[in-house]
């Protein structure tokens, strides 16, 4: 039986909420063991820190919300009709105000300084990187991210029990290449919740650079849905309209598509 609506964006908060507090915690982390420095090496570990946790959140509540945990990967998957637009708004409030409350537990933890650590372990352009290249990388990221979850979560081909462990590692992959550029976001939410905590704390935010952390994952995710739909996956499958129902499809309902809502990323 399908959860209700609410149960789902409670899913999709308390997702959201994690993947904000352990992922760009440990850039809080990793910045107060280096002395407000980020080494590669570094960013190496919150890349990891953010597989696991984004791992957790889909095989947690998978099954729920579909785990969605990014405003990205919920469009995408409207845009590829396996999720209903009439829920895409509600998704992305919850993963919003979720984002939100994972930077206030971080400073909850850390005390008011993580405002002055990297923002709350915000994301922002690296030095010399322009608007455009910034658009560009969080494109490819979540590029990689979207295709990930058609190939693993949605498409009935997929292997059981991996969707969790390769969007968490996909994500982190991303991260190895784009981080050094943009931070390595793939996920408005994840760059809100850490600006809203760090402008109630005093720290420095750059809301001018916060388009492009909406433009380029949006961007990037609906474009590997068409990629993934035209190329990966045999014509027959595409999903119908009568596929977008809201949240989980039923377990057995895989003869086209298996569920949005089994086990999908952040």
């Amino acid at each position: 039986m399908e959860a209700s609506l609410g149960r789902r964006l409670a899913a999709e908060f308390v997702g959201t909420a994690l993947l904000v507090l352990f992922g760009a915690g440990s850039v809080v982390g990793a910045l107060t063991l280096g002395g407000g420095e980020l080494s590669y090496a570094g960013l190496g570990f919150i890349a990891l820190a953010f597989a696991v946790v984004i791992a957790v959140v889909v095989y947690g509540f998978g099954p729920i919300s579909g785990a969605h945990i990014n405003p990205a990967v919920t469009f995408s998957l409207a845009v590829s009709r396996v999720f209903s637009w009439a829920e895409t708004v509600p998704y992305v409030v919850a993963q919003l105000t979720g984002g939100a409350a994972g930077g206030l537990l971080i400073v909850a933890a850390f005390g008011t300084d993580a405002a002055d650590l990297g923002g709350v372990g915000g994301t922002a352009l690296g030095e010399g990187v322009s608007y455009g290249s910034g658009i560009v990388a969080e494109a490819i990221g979540t590029f990689l991210l979207v295709f990930t979850v058609m190939a693993l979560a949605v498409d009935p081909r997929a292997p059981q029990g991996w969707a969790g462990l390769m969007i968490g590692l996909s994500v982190a992959c991303a991260i190895f290449v784009i981080g050094p550029l943009t931070g390595g976001s793939l996920n408005p939410a994840r760059t809100f919740g850490p600006n809203v905590a760090a402008e109630i704390f005093g720290g420095s935010v750059s809301w001018s650079q916060f388009p492009l952390y909406w433009i380029g994952p949006f961007i990037g995710g609906a474009v590997a849905v068409l990629v993934y739909q035209l190329v990966a996956r045999p014509h027959r499958e595409a999903p119908s309209a009568e596929d977008a129902t809201g949240g989980a499809v039923d377990a057995e309902s895989t003869s086209e598509l298996r569920a949005p809502g089994r086990s999908e990323q952040s």
